[in-house]
Parts: structure tokens; C-alpha cells; sequence
């Protein structure tokens, strides 16, 4: 009996998802988040109480845990973190504005400044098969409830592809869902990436692929 290649199996899944975010018709401005943006990235992570658990996107700036999940401590520990982080200029992100507010955000870092993907058993099972490690990695969205599946997410990830040759580019590595119901879909869809020239590269775990693209710097 053929077995089929296990990309090959995730690019049906992802088939089977019908995951195509649909442009729609508001006027988006992309910003890099800096120290001068930090109130706007505040007061949009606020409505949302510091997403995804209070984790104000600190999960992969860390190594390990730190503390109980729900815990107002943590989350604000993981508020104060992130933005000590962005003082030192080492938390980069794009936040994604309609009428003057944001409305959509993505993170993305070096790959230094995200330690925590590298920690995790699946990155470790396929690591070994991937060849030199990433400069970069993209790792998180987040879209106000109103706008979603309006395009958002993926001129977040245009924007932040954009930031990153300016920073002098390299290998860039994402781990987008192919599955719906994923809770990593925080991690964006497959054909977002695809779109923008990322290749699949291994199956990450059940839910999730591992995509790269290598970026020229600005003066390639």
C-alpha cells in the first residue's frame, strides 16, 4: 500500500479546513509596536483581559512557566514583562489600526527573544530535520472580535514581514494551524503563510505545521 508523504497529508487537511482569511473593505494601517505605542497595545490587550489566559504574549518570551494560569499576579507580571522587554528593545510586534484604533496584532522576534518554542517537545522531535535554526519566528494573532475574518491577520503578517527585512531578515519560521478548532490557531492559518511564500516544511504535532521562508535584508 503507497503511504502518503506527511506534507502531503497536512496540505489536504489544510484543504479540507477552508482556511482563507477574506479581504473585506476597511482601510488598515500597520505600526510596529514601540515604547511611544505602548498605551494603545495596552488598552487593546485590556479588553480582552491580557488574552489568551492574561498572557499579554509573554508565553514564548520565557523559558518556562510562571505561575498558576489564571492567577492576576501572573498577568500582571506577564503586562510589566512585556513592556520592560519593548524598553530593551527586545519585544517586537505589529499592531494593526482601523479608524485610529487598534485592531489586530501580531508577534515576532528573534529567535533568542522567544526561547520558549525551542523548549517544547515538538520543536525538539523535528529539530534535528529542519537544518540552520530560524533568525526569526512569528508566533502569535490576535484580531478585536468585530474584525475578524476581514483580513486582519494577514496584513498583520505582511506588515511584520516587511518590519522584519528592514531588521536585516534571514529564516523566518511560523507554525500555523491546520485545524479549525486548534487552540493554535493563534498561531494563524496555513495558506496566510502559503500566501506569502512560506513553505511547509514538517508536521508540528497534530493540529499544526511548521512553515519558513527566507527573507532578504533591506539591501538585497
Amino acid at each position: 500500500m503507497r503511504t502518503e508523504p506527511p506534507v502531503a497529508g497536512v496540505r489536504r487537511a489544510v484543504a479540507r479546513a477552508g482556511h482563507a482569511d477574506v479581504r473585506g473593505p476597511r482601510r488598515l494601517v500597520a505600526r510596529e509596536l514601540a515604547p511611544s505605542r505602548w498605551n494603545e497595545f495596552e488598552r487593546f490587550f485590556r479588553r480582552y483581559h491580557g488574552v489568551q489566559a492574561g498572557c499579554w504574549c509573554m508565553f514564548y518570551h520565557r523559558s518556562g512557566p510562571n505561575g498558576p494560569l489564571q492567577s492576576a499576579l501572573r498577568q500582571e507580571s506577564n503586562r510589566r514583562d512585556h513592556r520592560a522587554l519593548l524598553l530593551r528593545g527586545r519585544a517586537h510586534g505589529i499592531l494593526v489600526y482601523s479608524a485610529g484604533r487598534p485592531v489586530g496584532w501580531c508577534q515576532f522576534g528573534r529567535r533568542e527573544e522567544l526561547p520558549r518554542v525551542e523548549q517544547g517537545r515538538k520543536y525538539r522531535s523535528v529539530s534535528d530535520r529542519l537544518g540552520p535554526p530560524p533568525d526569526w519566528r512569528i508566533t502569535c494573532f490576535f484580531v478585536d472580535r468585530p474584525f475578524r475574518r476581514s483580513g486582519v491577520a494577514n496584513f498583520a503578517l505582511h506588515a511584520a514581514l516587511g518590519a522584519i527585512r528592514r531588521l536585516g531578515g534571514g529564516i523566518v519560521e511560523a507554525y500555523p494551524a491546520t485545524h479549525g478548532r486548534a487552540v493554535a490557531t493563534w498561531f494563524g492559518t496555513v495558506a496566510m503563510f502559503e500566501r506569502e511564500g512560506f513553505s511547509v516544511v514538517q508536521p508540528f504535532g497534530r493540529s499544526n505545521v511548521l512553515v519558513r521562508k527566507v527573507l532578504p535584508g533591506p539591501l538585497a
